[in-house]
């Protein structure tokens, strides 16, 4: 016979997804338990499991595929569960077997529909590949998709058949005090708050803690080919306040490198400065206001207030500065600059990104009022023009030390923010409050004066197009592709308006928003996000060269200089 459901005793009445049997406690039994399923749920595993092979913002390969299709196809299951319970209850009857002749059409319409999806599931990862220029494909990773698929699938199911037991266990002994109904009621929410605790509580932080033990062994070694800077103008050099062993692996990488007054000057073929670069790690001082501190009078005894101008940079995950930013910031200003930044953790920027929010945060405001009490102090005609920039993670720092628009045009010369967040507070204020006919993957927000976004900042191209842009420039950069801008829980159960709306050119117009679905692929999304070639998903190289030539509004630069500087920064073939 086709697997069948089975009811409960009359004493404990099934409840969603309750109607699964159970086996006599053998080992036979328990294996034909696990590969028992209703017909309800395997026709919502096979609707959300095709629906699955849908394009998202980034190519996938078969074994990311396949979690997405197997995670689906788990969600789906419950959900026809659900379903079929609602139904059973309007119908007043109690759940019975399916006919062999129904497990029949299902099986052949699994095989059909589940063909046609992954035949157009690697359609549209070719043509994605197509318009983003990446050329790895996997033959072997494709064909192990549905294998895969399946035992996520099924270890999602035995997971969930798991807590169902410990809910009947639960309710059974609940009922010695308690009536029936109260039992089930408690017992749900009771395994519901166990379930979360284990999984925010016990496994995230136990992920957490593993993740910032490894990465503090690494925050201790330096980069290849990165050694200690000789001049007085860096942390870590000659005279620096920041000892060169407190600066941690991102920290030397930002301070050791970088173009030298030679490098600019042959750029630019005038006479050029040293740029000046100052850092704190989290092993120079115990707290981040501390850290600041420390950063901000190592970057006054370098005379980083004495140039022209003065970056406040916050960082991403583990201290990581985007070289692409500092150097175009660097060449742009002929040298005569100054950048300071700080570490506020040892993780990576995507587990940063989940966990190390408000040490962003922290670090952004910390480090930007420290800046700005001495910037204040100064006289006016002796102060440096004060820009802010972040990338990422960086971004959310970065606008925590400020209120909004106003605050931004008053305090700072410019600010250039790229692939921010979805959670940021300042970057959804712009654009949930965006005019009118404007997309959100380009808002216009108040005709432009102040706050600007785009993924592509040639000069002459960032809308509003001929509406004027004096004063304080902010711009955001953003690529459609980008899943870390583009993300949010949301997703799961609400349209966004960015998958309404026209696509970006990076992303396919067959993308549509799918409950559930839609969210764990731009989940999958999110740790690849940077392996994608420049100029697409969360990867911001060449771009920095005109963002910030139209932050800075520098002079001096023709279109084919900027054209050369975007070589220099990001290399072709690279």
């Amino acid at each position: 016979m086709a697997p069948c459901a089975h009811t409960s005793p009359p004493d404990d009445p099934p409840g969603p997804g309750e109607a699964e049997a159970a086996e006599p406690a053998t080992g036979s039994g328990k294996i034909r338990r696990s590969l028992r399923f209703t017909l309800p749920g395997c026709w919502g595993a096979l609707l959300l499991a095709c629906l699955s092979f849908t394009p998202s913002l980034l190519p996938r390969g078969g074994v990311l595929q396949g979690l997405i299709a197997g995670i689906s196809g788990a969600i789906g299951y419950g959900l026809g569960l659900v379903a079929a319970y609602v139904w059973r209850a309007f119908a007043d009857r109690e759940p019975r077997e399916a006919s062999y002749g129904s497990w029949r059409v299902f099986v052949i319409c699994a095989v059909v529909l589940f063909g046609l999806s992954f035949g157009f599931g690697q359609y549209w990862q070719h043509e994605i590949r197509e318009l983003m220029g990446v050329t790895d494909y996997n033959v072997a990773t494709a064909v192990a998709c549905p294998f895969v698929a399946a035992l996520v699938f099924w270890l999602l199911l035995l997971a969930g058949r798991g807590l169902r037991r410990l809910y009947r266990w639960l309710a059974r002994l609940l009922r010695r005090w308690i009536g029936p109904r109260a039992a089930r009621v408690v017992g749900w929410v009771v395994v519901a708050g166990l379930t979360w605790s284990v999984i925010s509580g016990v496994l995230l932080a136990g992920i957490v803690n593993a993740a910032n033990e490894a990465f503090s062994v690494r925050d201790t070694t330096t980069p290849e080919g990165v050694q200690q800077p000789t001049s007085a103008l860096r942390s870590g050099g000659p005279g620096s306040l920041v000892p060169w062993d407190t600066l941690g692996y991102q920290g030397r990488a930002f301070t050791g490198s970088g173009p030298t007054a030679q490098d600019i000057g042959a750029f630019t073929h005038r006479p050029a400065q040293e740029p000046v670069r100052a850092y704190a790690g989290l092993e120079t001082a115990d707290d981040t206001e501390a850290r600041a501190e420390r950063a901000v009078a190592d970057l006054r005894r370098a005379g980083g207030f004495e140039r022209a101008n003065l970056l406040v940079m916050t960082t991403t995950g583990s201290g990581w500065v985007d070289p692409a930013a500092v150097d175009s910031f660097e060449y742009l200003g002929n040298g005569d600059s100054a950048t300071v930044a700080l570490q506020y953790s040892y993780l990576p920027s995507w587990l940063s990104y989940l966990v190390d929010q408000s040490k962003a945060r922290q670090a952004g405001r910390e480090l930007f009022d420290a800046v700005y009490d001495v910037w204040s102090r100064l006289p006016q005609d002796q102060r440096p023009r004060l820009f802010v920039a972040g990338e990422s993670l960086g971004s959310f720092g970065g606008e925590a030390a400020f209120s909004g628009e106003y605050d931004l045009r008053n305090r700072t010369a410019g600010t250039l923010f790229a692939g921010p967040p979805n959670f940021n507070t300042l970057f959804r204020e712009f654009s949930d409050q965006r005019e009118a006919g404007s997309p959100e993957i380009e808002p216009v927000y108040r005709q432009g004066r102040t706050v600007r976004f785009t993924d592509d900042p040639t000069a002459g191209t960032i809308p509003p197009v001929g509406e004027p842009w004096n004063g304080t420039r902010v711009l955001y950069l953003m690529h459609p592709s980008d899943p870390i801008v583009w993300w949010s829980p949301n997703l799961a159960l609400s349209e966004p308006d960015w998958i309404g709306e026209a696509p970006g050119s990076d992303v396919l117009e067959e993308m549509v928003w799918i409950p559930f679905v839609t969210f764990w692929q731009v989940t999958a999304d999110l740790p690849f996000s940077t392996g994608v070639p420049d100029g697409h998903g969360h990867t911001y190289k060449a771009a920095y060269v005109d963002g910030w030539n139209a932050v800075m509004r520098p002079s001096g630069f023709t279109p084919q200089d900027l054209d050369r500087l975007r070589d220099v920064i990001q290399p072709p073939g690279q």
